[in-house]
């Protein structure tokens, strides 16, 4: 995978997380949903200006955007993995998901 394709689902995921939508995130960085959008698929590299205010808008790092492996322990896969359950408490369709994909780990 490509540098431009790593950075942009970085992105995308954790704008998710924070629960912002492109629209969201693109107004407070001043910069167009459709050049967001290009940047989450890859398409564009951001400017080191855009980047700058994606990392603060998201309140995040440019370590943890760039980082590869950016859970590094067991307490952090839990947390990731509890903070994620919670999210989806409400969700039944990406609870089922979730549910079918642990129990492939059950054997």
């Amino acid at each position: 995978m490509d540098i431009k394709k790593e950075l942009g689902e970085k992105i995308k995921r954790i704008r998710k997380q924070r629960g912002l939508t492109q629209e969201e995130l693109s107004e407070m960085i001043d910069i167009s949903s459709r050049n967001l959008s290009n940047i989450e698929l890859g398409i564009n590299f951001p400017k080191a200006e855009t980047l700058e205010k994606i990392v603060s808008a998201l309140n995040t790092s440019t370590e943890e955007i760039f980082a590869n492996n950016h859970i590094k322990n067991n307490d952090e896969f839990l947390k990731y993995i509890s903070d994620y359950i919670d999210k989806i408490k409400n969700d039944n369709e990406k609870l089922e998901r979730l549910y079918s994909i642990i129990k492939i780990f059950e054997n």
